[in-house]
């Protein structure tokens, strides 16, 4: 023990001055040895005391940080049910690396007490030399410190992943740190606990963020419509005038531009929408999902919360559309496919392989209701007693995908459960698997998962021996997977194996059934109340676009249900985007349309002029299939257009 100790002093003592003949240790290590001895004028054979608050000092630390800490108990209690058994712990710092929270196995208190790791005590670097804590207190990065890698000797049996935590303005206000007292694994086995360590941190940042501006409006945004939700959002907070308050660090990284450049600019400065828009619909609940373009025209979706407004007393006597009688459940294959030729066909087709091993690719748009029709298939089919399990392959990241998909058996890596981890593959044993966004699958995992159809069998981590396995695959995709393949993205052998019968849902646009899936949606977000509609408000939501498809229409719908009045939804219950028609309306494009007026008023009579300009342009101007889809004869559809005041001779023709 001593010659390791005399070994690993000496190493340090190398490194610092420079002679080290061999390779270095990772530069963030480097620099905290450096530190340690220069700056510290620390030892790493000198025995010393952990410092440790008294319950007094504890306390006035942990107070700084209430609002973070009843926010970050939630995230450690989810974390801890991932790694429970495994021999490691969760500790979260303040920013001056006092331990205020330890959470782990009853069996692990007393050996971490005796390290030092345990409540109170400060894991600063000028106390504790290179630590995973103190480490990443001073680097603000998330870093693994492993083995070794500690400067004291005393602290070479642990194994520290931290992950720093900031605040809305990018201060650092924590560490999240996994840590072992017994570390017998290599430095690569600890890249999953540090990503886990990270993704919890930045899941604790995001929840702290919308809390610290729940008085004030808050746009979420993403490149990508599925990250929508989820701690891998950009973060704008703004006031009444559009000045952005703050932004989380992934906002920044979206817009690849530092904080300091955008945050105390108007939120209209960065993103090409008005002002008004974003303002005049602010609430304290979710918005709707939409698309909308930054000043260099690179897309983004984004959803809008922000300050409650007080509600209007003022109501119109408005129509009324009255309840119907109520179709089948959302939930079944029968509820999901409505009145929609197309999805008439998909439910039929989806019957007949549901039962005979035929895998199902499903096709479509963001939003248009991939995974309830799987569970509806799951539903309907003869494994609807057993399990069925969803995995989104874009929402996990890709170092944590293979161990969620295949499992692992203990030692594995580090972190590793005890009794080890039955992957989501096995979980679904016997029913039904789905595999969402199966695209963005990484292509060392479509090899493992072409092994697993091909074979029926699943080799966890770790393991030797394979576990028979038997499942229904549905997977989803909203890519062009063709193109992947042409780019070698997506493996084609994979593909084949994947699409034993493709079927495409249609965008909601693309749907003629709207009217019915807008009162059966309404009805399944109303929680048992009977919601109206108002005739205006039901036409603006029949007429709109939907560029978020089934999910932004039941997002709409379950705002508008709360926020409304006297059970009736009204225009003034609808986000502005879709009361105002202003982001998707033919009418209001800068597109050469002309410049018609309405002779007719009234919200009702605009809401009828825009449905008929916007399907008019989605039919390209065909008079003939335009009153088609819209149920008319031509003669109707032309004299609607004369009330209205549109001629056919101000638009493009075919």
């Amino acid at each position: 023990m001593l010659q390791e100790t005399t070994a690993h002093a000496a190493h340090i003592q190398s490194v610092v001055q420079g002679t080290r003949p061999g390779p270095s240790p990772e530069a963030r290590i480097a620099r905290s040895w450096l530190r340690c001895v220069n700056n510290f004028g620390l030892d790493p054979l000198r025995s010393h005391q952990t410092q440790v608050l008294e319950q007094m000092g504890l306390r006035e630390h942990r107070e700084r940080l209430d609002d973070l800490f009843d926010i970050a108990q939630i995230e450690i209690k989810s974390l801890y049910q991932r790694i429970a058994g495994s021999g490691f712990a969760i500790i979260l710092t303040d920013r001056d690396g006092v331990i205020i929270n330890w959470t782990g196995d009853a069996s692990l208190s007393k050996p971490f007490e005796q390290t030092g790791l345990w409540l109170g005590a400060i894991w600063n670097e000028e106390n504790e030399g290179t630590n995973g804590i103190g480490t990443a207190l001073i680097e603000q990065q998330a870093l693994t410190v492993h083995s070794n890698e500690h400067f004291r000797s005393r602290y070479t049996h642990l194994t520290c992943s931290a992950a720093p935590i900031f605040d809305p303005q990018g201060q650092l206000l924590a560490v999240l740190d996994i840590s072992s007292v017994k570390c017998q694994d290599s430095r690569q086995s600890q890249l999953h606990t540090l990503a886990l360590a990270v993704l919890s941190a930045k899941m604790i940042e995001h929840c702290f963020f919308l809390r610290a501006f729940r008085k004030q409006s808050v746009l979420r945004f993403h490149h990508r419509p599925e990250f929508m939700g989820q701690g891998s959002e950009g973060l704008l907070a703004f006031d009444d005038g559009g000045r952005i308050l703050a932004a989380n660090q992934i906002a920044a990284d979206q817009l690849q531009q530092p904080r300091h450049q955008f945050v105390g600019q108007r939120v209209d400065a960065l993103f090409a929408v008005n002002l008004d828009t974003l303002l005049g619909r602010g609430r304290s609940q979710f918005i709707t999902l939409k698309p909308i373009r930054n000043t260099v025209k690179d897309q983004f979706f984004v959803l809008l919360h922000g300050a409650e407004q007080p509600p209007s007393s003022a109501r119109p006597n408005v129509g009324v559309i009255e309840a119907e009688p109520m179709p089948p459940p959302m939930k079944t294959l029968d509820g999901l496919s409505g009145k929609d030729p197309l999805m008439t066909y998909n439910v039929q087709c989806a019957r007949r392989v549901m039962n005979k091993r035929v895998n199902i690719l499903l096709t479509g748009e963001t939003g248009t209701g991939k995974e309830a029709f799987t569970k509806a298939i799951h539903e309907a089919s003869a494994r609807a007693s057993k399990p069925f399990v969803a995995v989104n392959c874009a929402s996990i990241p890709e170092s944590l995908i293979e161990s969620e998909l295949f499992g692992y058996k203990y030692g594995a890596f580090t972190g590793a459960r005890q009794e080890g981890r039955r992957g989501k593959i096995l979980q679904a044993h016997g029913g039904t698997l789905f595999l969402d966004e199966i695209g963005d699958m990484p292509p060392p995992l479509q090899t493992r998962l072409l092994r697993v159809l091909e074979e029926k069998e699943v080799l966890p981590l770790g393991s030797d021996t394979p576990v028979p396995v038997d499942v229904y695959l549905i997977s989803a995709t909203h890519r062009n997977l063709q193109e992947h393949i042409a780019t070698g993205v997506f493996r084609e052998d994979l593909y084949y194996r994947l699409n034993g019968l493709e079927l495409k849902l249609p965008a909601l646009r693309e749907r003629n059934d709207r009217p019915l899936l807008i009162r059966s949606l309404l009805a399944a977000e109303s929680d048992g109340v009977n919601i109206r509609i108002a005739e205006d408000a039901f036409a603006t939501l029949n007429g709109y676009s939907w560029p978020g498809n089934i999910r932004q229409l039941r997002n709409v719908l379950r705002t508008a249900a709360a926020l409304c009045e006297d059970r009736i939804i009204r225009l003034e219950d609808l986000p502005t985007e879709i009361a105002g028609l202003s982001p998707h309306c033919p009418a209001q494009r800068a597109s050469g349309y002309g410049t018609a007026t309405s002779n007719a008023t009234g919200g009702l009579a605009q809401a009828e002029r825009e449905v008929l300009l916007h399907e008019l342009d989605h039919h390209n101007w065909n008079i003939t299939n335009t009153a088609a889809h819209l149920g008319f004869s031509r003669n109707t559809l032309y004299r609607k257009m004369h009330k209205h005041g549109i001629q056919p001779r101000e638009y493009p023709v075919p």
